[in-house]
């Protein structure tokens, strides 16, 4: 395969749900189907080329669901670090995760922890879970943190740069996207990297999380490589 132009790819995974409805099962068994296609996306991420890949997998505004829903949810995270973090170091991927971690479960906590540290030395993917996640919040925290390292003056607003907010993100150390893709037919970015999809292609499909394949993945990829970029220019 030719090398891909695209460095990283963000998901806004949407439809498990109205999948697991089609089929009149409830949405917990949706949510486990769209867990089990994170690893085939993964996998083919890596394959492609590929290096970064976000997904959204759980929002701040997600913990206003059910509490049994909610709750499943959880267990499916807890789930997916138990029982795929072998192949995770198998496969060379880096795994990091981003948002409001305070809100989470003591034990989770303790398994993204684990996890990241574990797999910090990979470098084939790095494979980027929003969790608890906003940007809304992401983007008031970065605002903090520069207001207190300039009470600090270690920062001033002559030196408070584009680069230098982007730094106070959780993305620090993280490209922004090439590429944003959104499942199930919704065409909003819901409170998902603000600040870095700036300059981001977006790409939204009909096709349900749980039935997203490489396939078509790799369809996406390749209308990006053979899109003429302008960025401003006439």
């Amino acid at each position: 395969m030719s090398e891909t132009l695209c460095k990283h790819i963000a998901i806004i995974m949407d439809g498990n749900g109205r999948w697991a409805k089609k089929r009149g099962m409830p949405r917990s068994f949706g949510h486990k189907k769209g867990a089990e296609n994170v690893v085939k996306i993964t996998r083919a991420m890596k394959e492609s080329g590929v290096k970064y890949l976000t997904l959204y997998a759980f929002s701040t505004e997600n913990w206003q669901r059910s509490a049994d829903e909610v709750a499943a949810l959880m267990q499916l995270l807890r789930d997916y670090l138990d029982k795929e973090f072998k192949e995770i170091m198998e496969n060379n991927v880096r795994i990091i995760f981003i948002g409001e971690r305070d809100m989470l479960a003591k034990d989770i906590q303790q398994k993204i922890n684990e996890v990241e540290t574990k797999s910090a030395g990979n470098t084939a993917l790095t494979l980027c879970i929003a969790l608890s996640y906003g940007s809304r919040q992401e983007i008031l925290a970065a605002t903090k943190r520069a207001m207190a390292l300039a009470v600090e003056d270690k920062l001033s607003a002559d030196d408070l740069s584009a680069e230098v907010f982007s730094s106070l993100l959780y993305t620090d150390g993280i490209p922004d996207p090439d590429i944003l893709i959104r499942t199930s037919g919704e065409q909003r970015i819901s409170n998902y990297l603000l600040w870095q999809l700036a300059y981001t292609e977006l790409f939204f499909t009909n096709t349900l999380w749980p039935d997203f394949e490489k396939e078509e993945l790799m369809d996406i990829i390749a209308k990006f490589n053979n899109r003429e970029r302008r960025y401003g220019k006439n």
